[in-house]
């Protein structure tokens, strides 16, 4: 199924001068000098947490300098219009912030299917990146989706994500996901410069009764040490990671905590689904 792909201007929505078949795709197409933000839906018609994505574009944009006055509602109502002309059922969409045209947002979908259960239990093998760090990573800028592209091509068969190291070996960040490890039964995870994810918050606020917590990021000398690790995105929820720089992590399965994590942030999401 092709993405659609439409430009909301204040007068309304116009077609998008270029078509693509995934978001992926969509990406090369728009500018490098803006702001973004990812999500999907549930259901067709229910979503998590997005005001707190519209929260952070907006943020984004006060960091990157771009003046932004989002009109969440006219975003929400032509979010709903798309999904039922797409007839896609559930979607993955990006909600696009030009610089040189704030008041001109780029709205794209494509049809969304959740990770199976069977995948994420078997969890991900992953690697490391040195020097690494981004620029400015508080903020969710677009530059991002063109720059990492080299180091998803660099990604060896088999590998599902790279994680950003600081010049000081630090692990910080996915290329779209925030990082986690569990280390003396404690979570550890990167508390700055890395972007502040969506579904991080709902970890944060579900893992203090499972475990401590520690906001600091674990080194890459203590990968051999790590009992646990997974990461987050809003549209995958955790995903356990068994394997790093070819080492596994604990017993290279899911661990318990994390398991009672994945248990948590399920139960979470049911009760605060809410209608685009």
């Amino acid at each position: 199924m092709p993405t659609l792909i439409k430009i909301l201007t204040p007068e309304g929505l116009v077609d998008a001068p270029y078509t693509a078949d995934s978001l992926a795709e969509a990406a090369q197409y728009e500018p490098a000098d803006g702001v973004y933000t990812v999500a999907n839906t549930f259901n067709t018609y229910d979503t998590l947490k997005l005001d707190a994505h519209f929260d952070r574009l907006e943020d984004s944009a006060r960091r990157a300098n771009i003046p932004l006055k989002l009109d969440r509602k006219a975003i929400r109502y032509n979010l709903r219009m798309l999904i039922q002309v797409a007839n896609y059922g559930s979607v993955r969409f990006r909600v696009t912030v030009p610089r040189e045209t704030p008041d001109n947002l780029i709205l794209s979908i494509e049809p969304f299917t959740p990770l199976s259960p069977e995948f994420i239990a078997q969890g991900v093998r992953c690697i490391t990146a040195v020097n690494s760090a981004r620029n400015a990573a508080e903020a969710k800028t677009t530059d991002w989706m063109h720059a990492r592209k080299a180091l998803q091509a660099a990604m060896p068969d088999g590998i599902y994500d790279t994680f950003l190291l600081d010049n000081e070996g630090y692990l910080l960040e996915g290329l779209g996901a925030n990082f986690y490890a569990i280390l003396n039964d404690t979570l550890h995870t990167a508390a700055s410069g890395v972007l502040k994810g969506i579904s991080q918050q709902i970890v944060l606020e579900i893992a203090p009764d499972i475990l401590a917590v520690k906001m600091e990021a674990v080194h890459i000398s203590d990968l051999s040490r790590l009992s646990e690790a997974f990461l987050t995105s809003s549209s995958r929820g955790i995903i356990p990671v068994v394997e790093i720089d070819g080492i596994p992590i604990g017993t290279g399965t899911i661990g318990i905590y994390t398991q009672k994590l994945l248990d948590a942030y399920q139960a979470w999401l049911e009760k605060h689904l809410l209608p685009l």
